[in-house]
């Protein structure tokens, strides 16, 4: 009698827990990143009547006799399944697509995470603004001239500093990809500044000093007189500037005085195949071709001996042979293209985007993009063994493994997105019928109390 009394007070405790999971998960329905929880029940202890009896010539065999004295809960289980992402349009905002956790730290102890509502505070420094904890990550580094993420290295803190300047660069390169039309008339000795006009094929483009101070390139093709296939080029920068710079080219240097004009050949395929410089240099029978170009920078501080301080950079003209990138020379209409060149003034970091990998890279005023980070990310052994901290946040625990922290897509990591987060796992129309089999569950077995108590109040009544 009193057995059973014991195992209805077990069932009330524990669909009375399977209640309060069951609460949590629906006061959390729109909690970004909240995974919900599970109750799992079993049987508890058995007292037993009679043990087993095995089979014997005479008599077959018997089963054991047990009572059940209740149940208990078995385990209350993390569902790591996957939310829906919902868009925000906020750029520090991150969704996992796929397995994974944000790392943060508050101190040294480290928390994971899959809510990425994230921003920036005061120092730059990318955190959660509800509890201020840091998200980690590799912050970019300047290696050989280039900036490299090392993802070898211990996480840190994400600093993005909006603001700040990205210096000059002066011009080192210029690349040309033109085309010189075939059909275009020589240039007689004597001819007017008419013909000249027309038989002259021009590029400008601009190019930039160590100041960040922008500068016009001319270069100027005319077809050699007496020659089928060979053009002169002829350099200057800042051609209608008050104050001559002084522009030379060559191979050998670029110094003042050395030549402002070389001379490219063509072969009867129309692709490039010789450069020679006003000093008879020439280039190499193959490979690329590059051409230094040298010209005074006004308003720097002079060189020793008081020259006027100079700047180089070269104009690469291509590979021999190739049409690709590659200055040539066709019946078609002449069409200048000096498509790149690596220099630019200073600016200032204005915006900033995070990639599917995490990558984190700032849009300057000046047009270039810098690598300032990448965004980390956890996965687990055993995600389901990690301990709930609150605040949306997991740490380690004895059963979930150590953090395997390491870049998106790699261990199976998802991807991230940036502008949406994760929303809430939690189903209403699967809680709302777990909520009604757990009240069932609890009524019933608070009948099987009542219905107890009534069977020892006959009890006692037999005295009377």
């Amino acid at each position: 009698m009193m057995r059973s009394l014991f195992s209805g007070v077990s069932g009330l405790q524990n669909h009375q827990t399977r209640m309060d999971v069951v609460g949590n998960n629906i006061a959390n329905v729109n909690t970004t990143g909240f995974k919900k929880g599970r109750v799992n029940f079993q049987d508890l202890l058995y007292q037993q009547m009679s043990g087993a009896a095995r089979p014997t010539d005479e008599i077959g065999g018997v089963n054991p006799k047990e009572v059940g004295l209740g149940m208990s809960v078995a385990s209350i289980d993390t569902i790591h399944t996957q939310g829906s992402l919902q868009t925000t349009g906020v750029g520090t905002d991150l969704a996992v697509q796929g397995q994974g956790f944000f790392v943060l730290k508050n101190g040294e102890k480290s928390f994971f995470t899959r809510a990425g509502a994230f921003g920036l505070d005061n120092a730059g420094t990318l955190v959660n603004p509800a509890n201020g904890m840091r998200v980690q990550g590799w912050a970019a580094r300047t290696v050989e001239g280039a900036q490299r993420i090392d993802t070898a290295r211990d996480v840190e803190d994400l600093r993005i500093p909006v603001g700040s300047k990205d210096p000059a660069r002066a011009t080192q390169s210029v690349n040309f990809a033109c085309n010189l039309d075939k059909r275009t008339p020589e240039i007689p000795e004597g001819a007017g500044p008419q013909a000249r006009q027309d038989g002259t094929w021009g590029t400008d483009f601009k190019i930039f000093d160590t100041f960040g101070e922008e500068h016009i390139l001319r270069v100027d093709f005319t077809r050699v007189p007496g020659t089928n296939n060979r053009w002169q080029a002829a350099v200057n920068v800042d051609p209608e500037a008050a104050t001559p710079t002084n522009a030379s080219a060559g191979f050998a240097g670029a110094a003042a005085g050395a030549g402002n004009t070389f001379q490219v050949e063509f072969s009867n395929l129309g692709t490039l195949q010789r450069v020679t410089d006003a000093q008879g240099g020439t280039s190499p029978a193959e490979g690329d071709i590059a051409v230094r170009v040298g010209f005074d920078v006004q308003g720097a501080t002079a060189a020793e001996g008081g020259a006027p301080a100079r700047q180089e950079f070269a104009i690469n003209l291509g590979r021999i042979g190739s049409v690709v990138s590659t200055i040539t020379q066709f019946a078609e209409k002449s069409s200048t293209k000096a498509f790149m060149q690596d220099g630019y003034p200073m600016g200032y970091l204005e915006n900033f985007k995070i990639d599917q990998s995490g990558v984190i890279t700032g849009v300057y005023s000046n047009g270039t993009n810098r690598l300032i980070g990448q965004v980390a990310m956890a996965s687990f052994a055993n995600a389901a063994g990690l301990e709930k901290a609150g605040e949306n946040t997991f740490v380690v625990s004895n059963n979930s493994g150590l953090a395997n922290v390491s870049p998106s897509g790699v261990a199976g990591k998802g991807k991230l997105i940036a502008g949406a987060l994760e929303m809430s796992n939690v189903d209403l129309a699967e809680q709302f019928t777990d909520m009604i089999v757990t009240q069932r569950g609890f009524q019933a077995n608070s009948k099987t109390i009542q219905t107890s108590d009534q069977m020892l109040q006959e009890l006692l009544t037999l005295k009377r």
